[in-house]
């Protein structure tokens, strides 16, 4: 008869209960996802801006030089006057001229009567000829001296007409409609048409020229969107203009050419855009920043941290059976830093990881 030690029993009564608790809490282990901010792609309308860096200069920019020598007399504006074309800006020392054209005007009425006398001589060779008293040599000096008296004249009332202009030169004025600049030299000053610094600049203001500059690229997608760079230019929407303060310009501007040369050097072409400058804000020489817009209907638009940028490549992580899966987009040029235009790779409804994207890996696990 064999016989068990109820201790022993006992014992083994507890191991066994132990083991089969420990077998029951083991469960086997789980993948756990990570939070990551997603969005459903959607169509929408979109007004984005490109920047671009500008000057800014008057609609014309005219240095004014002196086109007689002389000691300055008197000037007539200020510097910063508002003047009209044909505005008196400076007056020459007159005396000289006013000599000289005396002068020029002696030697036309000299002219004028050497002219008449070789005429009354000439007149009566003809006659005397014709009763055979005189020869044909006689005839053809008298006719000389004519033809020689006429040119005499010819070339005296080009000399009158030389130093009326020059006299006329004397009061230097302004070309056009426009606003005074620095004025350098005062009155006394000796200046001449020579001179390397001009007596002053006369800027119409009244419209400004914005100079900007556009890529290659740019300047391929702005004619592709158009059509041609001529309906490009009637059809471009107003610009408008960023101030160094960063304030906006309160007029808007239109895009008037755009130049049909690629610069070898930097690879870019010169835009012109012009803004009304009826205030005055804006002046000749100051830079700025011209902001040209660009709408897009019915387009995919995705925040900037969706993307993750790997050379020339974009690329953003769908999220597909709850795990992130990497796809190639392809995005506007055009962007504000915050939101891109997607052209193709995405489809409305998809969903995608939109924010911390250079974080993901593929197949993580998404929330």
């Amino acid at each position: 008869m064999i016989t068990t030690n109820g201790k022993f029993v006992r014992l083994m009564t507890i191991v066994g209960f132990t083991l089969c608790l420990i077998s029951c809490k083991e469960v086997p282990k789980t993948e756990i996802g990570t939070n990551y901010a997603t969005m459903k792609v959607a169509l929408g309308d979109k007004d984005l801006s490109t920047s671009y860096s500008a000057t800014v200069r008057g609609r014309q920019d005219i240095d004014i030089y002196p086109q007689v020598s002389g000691r300055i007399e008197r000037l007539c504006v200020s510097e910063g006057e508002k003047v009209t074309k044909g505005k008196s800006l400076f007056i020459i020392d007159q005396v000289p001229y006013k000599a000289a054209l005396k002068t020029a005007s002696a030697n036309v009425e000299a002219a004028k009567a050497a002219l008449a006398n070789s005429e009354l001589s000439y007149n009566s060779s003809k006659e005397l000829f014709a009763k055979k008293v005189i020869s044909q040599h006689a005839l053809l000096t008298a006719k000389n001296s004519y033809l020689m008296a006429k040119a005499q004249l010819s070339q005296a009332e080009a000399q009158e007409l030389n130093a009326k202009n020059n006299l006329s030169y004397t009061v230097v004025k302004s070309p056009c409609n426009g606003v005074v600049g620095a004025l350098p030299f005062r009155a006394g000053a000796l200046v001449g048409p020579s001179m390397a610094q001009s007596l002053t600049t006369v800027s119409d203001n009244s419209d400004m020229y914005v100079y900007f500059s556009m890529t290659e690229n740019q300047l391929l997608n702005l004619t592709r969107e158009y059509g041609s760079m001529d309906d490009a230019l009637k059809n471009m929407p107003e610009v408008q203009l960023r101030l160094n303060d960063n304030s906006i310009y309160d007029k808007k501007g239109k895009i008037e050419s755009i130049s049909g040369v690629v610069d070898i050097k930097t690879g870019s072409v010169t835009a012109r855009a012009v803004f009304p400058n009826d205030s005055r804000l804006l002046h000749s020489g100051v830079s700025g920043t011209v902001l040209v817009p660009s709408t897009f209907k019915q387009c995919i638009i995705i925040p900037q941290s969706a993307t993750v940028r790997m050379q020339d490549k974009t690329l953003v992580y769908k999220v597909v059976d709850g795990k992130a899966v990497s796809s190639l987009i392809t995005v506007a040029e055009i962007n504000d830093g915050r939101e891109l235009v997607v052209l193709d790779g995405l489809k409305p409804g998809e969903e995608i990881i939109s924010q911390g994207a250079g974080l993901v890996r593929e197949g993580t696990k998404v929330k």
